[in-house]
C-alpha cells in the first residue's frame, strides 16, 4: 500500500509541475480493481495503462504526449466523486470512467463542466446528448445490447422449440436490484419481451458478489422459464448457472456482456453451455487489425499476466481510450482541446469510424450517441465463443428506433 501511495504522490507531483503542464495532456481514469466489479475490472485497468502507452507511441495528441492519471476506487461511488475533483484540480481534459452507478451520478457535473467522461457503463440512459451530452462510450448500449440479444434467442431457439405456436416463451430477469449497472436495461429487455410475445416472470436479486443462488434458481422453478437474462458480472452469473443447472431449472441463459467473458465457461464449465450474449469488440486475441498491437503492449507492460488470463475487457478498454483519443486529436487540429471541442469537434465529427478491434463502427452525432444499432451476438458452444447472428435492431424496428433513446 506504501508503494502504491508514493507512485500516486509522484505522478500527481509530476503532473502539477508546470513543464508537465504546458506540454501534456492529462486524463483521468477511474477503475475498479478491488470492488464488487474488479472480477472484470482489473483486466480493464490492465488495457486502460496498456492503450495510454500505445497511444503515446503513436505522436500522443498529435505530439503531445498523454498523461493518465489512475486510481482504483473499489466501486465506491463517494470516492469516485472525490477522484473526479482531484482529476479537475489536475487540469484533465477527460475521463475515462468505470461503473454505472458512479457515472450516472456524475453526469450532471460533467455536462455542467464540459467534460467528456468516457465510460465503461454502457448505460442507454447516458445516450441522449439532449441529457448527458458529455457522456459518452465506444460501444454499443446495454439496452439496445439486451434487446438484440433477447432478439437473437427468439429468432435461432424459440423458433425451433416444439412449444412454438402453442404457448408463449416464458421469460425472467436475474439480476442485483440495487446496482445501477445491472437494472440499467431492465426496461428495454422487459418491452422487447413484450413485443416479441413473451411471458415475463418474477425478477430474481443476486448480489455481485454471489457464490450461492439456489434460493433465486428455486424462486423460479415454478414459473419454469425457458430463457433466463443475467444483469450482473462473471462471477456471480458463474454461481447462478451452476446452481441453475445443479437444480434442474431448465432453462437457457442470455447475459449482459459484463458476464460474458472468456471466464464464464471456465467458472460455469458444462452449466454456461449454450449461454448467449451480445458483444462490443472482439475477444483478447481474436483476429482483428489492431488485436497484434492489444497483444504485443499487453505482454510489454504486464508480462507478469499470462496471455491466457487475459480478457475481453482489455479490448473494451482500449476501444474507449482509442475512441477518446481520435476526439482528443481532432479537437486539437481544430484549435479546440477542451472538453466542448472535444465533444463538438471530436467525437460528434466520426461517422463510421473503425477502431480495428472488431466492436461496431463509431457514428455519434449532436441528436444521438448510440454508436450503431447493429449488434453481434455470441454463443458458448464447446467452451467457445460462436457467432450466432447480428442483430440490427435499428434497422429491424426503424420506427421505434428513435424512441429507445436514453433507455
Amino acid at each position: 500500500m506504501k508503494a502504491r501511495a508514493l507512485v500516486m504522490v509522484l505522478a500527481i507531483a509530476f503532473a502539477f509541475s508546470p513543464g508537465a503542464m504546458a506540454q501534456e495532456v492529462v486524463i483521468g481514469a477511474l477503475n475498479d480493481m478491488t470492488g464488487a466489479t474488479s472480477d472484470v475490472g482489473k483486466d480493464y485497468a490492465l488495457g486502460v495503462a496498456e492503450a495510454v502507452n500505445y497511444c503515446n507511441d503513436n505522436g500522443g495528441v498529435n505530439g503531445k504526449p498523454i498523461k493518465l492519471i489512475q486510481f482504483d476506487y473499489g466501486y465506491r461511488v463517494p470516492e469516485a466523486l472525490t477522484k473526479y475533483k482531484l482529476f479537475q484540480r489536475m487540469k484533465a481534459v477527460a475521463i475515462e470512467g468505470w461503473g454505472t452507478g458512479d457515472t450516472e451520478a456524475l453526469a450532471p457535473t460533467v455536462t455542467a463542466d464540459k467534460m467528456p467522461y468516457v465510460s465503461a457503463s454502457y448505460s442507454g440512459h447516458l445516450t441522449d446528448p439532449k441529457k448527458t451530452p458529455y457522456n459518452l462510450f465506444a460501444a454499443t448500449d446495454y439496452s439496445t445490447n439486451a434487446r438484440a440479444t433477447l432478439t437473437a434467442w427468439h429468432d435461432t431457439r424459440w423458433k425451433q422449440h416444439a412449444d412454438n405456436g402453442k404457448r408463449k416463451p416464458r421469460f425472467a430477469c436475474v439480476y442485483m436490484f440495487a446496482s445501477p449497472y445491472a437494472s440499467a436495461p431492465i426496461k428495454a429487455i422487459k418491452d422487447q419481451a413484450t413485443l416479441l410475445g413473451f411471458d415475463i416472470g418474477p425478477d430474481q436479486d443476486v448480489s455481485l458478489f454471489a457464490i450461492d443462488t439456489k434460493s433465486q434458481v428455486l424462486g423460479l422453478k415454478e414459473f419454469k422459464p425457458d430463457v433466463v437474462w443475467h444483469g450482473n458480472t462473471t462471477m456471480s452469473v458463474s454461481a447462478f448457472m451452476r446452481d441453475a443447472y445443479a437444480l434442474g431449472l431448465g432453462a437457457q441463459h442470455i447475459v449482459n456482456l459484463w458476464g460474458l467473458d472468456e471466464n464464464l465457461p471456465r467458472l460455469a464449465e458444462k452449466a454456461a453451455e449454450g449461454a448467449m450474449g451480445a458483444t462490443v469488440c472482439a475477444f483478447y486475441g481474436e483476429k482483428t487489425p489492431l488485436m497484434p498491437k492489444v497483444v504485443e503492449y499487453a505482454k510489454k507492460f504486464n508480462p507478469g499476466v499470462p496471455s491466457e488470463k487475459r480478457l475481453i475487457r482489455t479490448v473494451q478498454a482500449w476501444s474507449n481510450v482509442l475512441a477518446l483519443w481520435e476526439a482528443m486529436k481532432r479537437a486539437d487540429k481544430a484549435g479546440a482541446l477542451n472538453g466542448e471541442g472535444i465533444l463538438k469537434k471530436g467525437f460528434e465529427t466520426m461517422q463510421d469510424f473503425d477502431l480495428g478491434l472488431g466492436g461496431a463502427k463509431l457514428t455519434y452525432t449532436a441528436t444521438d450517441h448510440r454508436v450503431s444499432g447493429s449488434v453481434p451476438v455470441y454463443e458458448i458452444k464447446d467452451g467457445k465463443f460462436k457467432l450466432v447472428q447480428v442483430t440490427d435492431i435499428k434497422s429491424r424496428w426503424p420506427d421505434k428506433w428513435p424512441s429507445w433513446m436514453g433507455w
